[in-house]
């Protein structure tokens, strides 16, 4: 199978930002490319305290009907810390624990969770550990559902591999509603709460889209949030860092202030000049792509198509690949695919 190359080529001049943060380790990603525009420690492994919870929620929302109405058992006996302070047979929906786990950060919320999705606690880990390796997080380990690292190794992990993991569940809609709520009012067969989200910046700063807090003594205090602005879905991580608050705001407008999301080639039919081997045909991709980039970017930035010359191919086979290269790095890949005229 023979290969044909076809290359556009853009040139876009390079800008140094100066950014920066008082963290022992950060990170500012884009969260649809996974550009970083700025990093500090970013594979440092540490505890991470409460914002592992990202994971305890999506793997929650992913396995169970969050409509479901569960009883809290004796599991929430064994919790401590911050919590929401559910009580054993008190009735309340899946949906409703999770927005105590999001916004108040209730570990007690996430020992109910854990157990009502796999059964036990020991369970669920597991299911966090595989996601996290499904998702790329290659240096995280988690010890539990909640991010507390004071009766055993806590849940470690890095920066990037945060920023990768609230990538991911920012994907997801319901995710994605919860850690943008302010405020929450619930009324159960035992009580009624009224809860606030701990994530400031949803008060303060006007593109923020979610995020969720953490401390512990081990830790120290850890954030993420997310934030959008004319295309641009940004996500910063920082850990150990006492103004992280100040820091995230900083990092986000740096990047607004300097970034533009390219939409380089558009969802569906594409057209590649001097292309003849699949002329009778339609090629078309399946997602837009696109790229951050700072308006006077030095690099260039290259659109390299790669098309197989299949003998044999039917409807919808993959035929090939459309690589973006910024410099000499391929940062973003798409399958090309054929849709044959019947």
């Amino acid at each position: 199978m023979k290969k044909l190359l076809f290359l556009l080529i853009l040139f876009l001049p390079f800008n140094a930002l100066a950014y920066g943060s008082s963290a022992k380790s950060a990170i500012l990603m884009d969260m649809d490319s996974h550009r970083i525009i700025y990093g500090k420690d970013i594979n440092y492994v540490q505890s991470v305290a409460s914002i592992s919870k990202v994971m305890t929620a999506i793997c929650v929302i992913e396995n169970t009907d969050i409509e479901k109405t569960i009883t809290v058992g004796d599991e929430v006996l064994k919790a401590y810390g911050s919590g929401i302070y559910v009580q054993i047979d008190e009735k309340l929906k899946i949906k409703d624990l999770l927005y105590g786990l999001m916004m108040r950060s209730g570990n007690d919320a996430a020992l109910v969770l854990a157990k009502n999705t796999s059964g036990d606690i020991s369970k669920f880990v597991n299911l966090m550990n595989n996601k996290a390796l499904k998702i790329g997080m290659k240096n995280t380990t988690f010890n539990n559902p909640s991010g507390l690292d004071e009766q055993d190794d806590g849940n470690l992990s890095s920066a990037y591999d945060m920023a990768l993991l609230m990538s991911y569940a920012m994907k997801n809609k319901d995710f994605k509603k919860i850690v943008s709520t302010k405020s929450y009012t619930l009324k159960t067969n035992k009580n009624v709460y009224k809860w606030k989200n701990k994530n400031k910046l949803l008060y303060s700063y006007k593109y923020i889209t979610g995020g969720k807090t953490g401390y512990t003594k081990i830790a120290k205090r850890t954030l993420v949030t997310t934030a959008s602005k004319d295309g641009l879905n940004l996500v910063a991580v920082t850990i150990n860092d006492s103004n992280d608050w100040e820091d995230h705001i900083n990092l986000f407008e740096e990047a607004f202030n300097n970034y533009y999301n390219y939409n380089l080639i558009k969802k569906g039919n594409i057209s590649i000049i001097g292309e003849n081997y699949y002329r009778n045909n339609k090629l078309y991709i399946k997602n837009k792509v696109s790229y951050p980039l700072t308006l006077d970017e030095e690099n260039i930035i290259k659109i390299k198509y790669e098309l197989y010359k299949k003998r044999k191919y039917k409807n919808n086979d993959n035929v090939g690949k459309v690589k973006l290269f910024l410099g000499d790095s391929v940062v973003r890949e798409e399958n090309i695919y054929v849709r044959v005229k019947s």
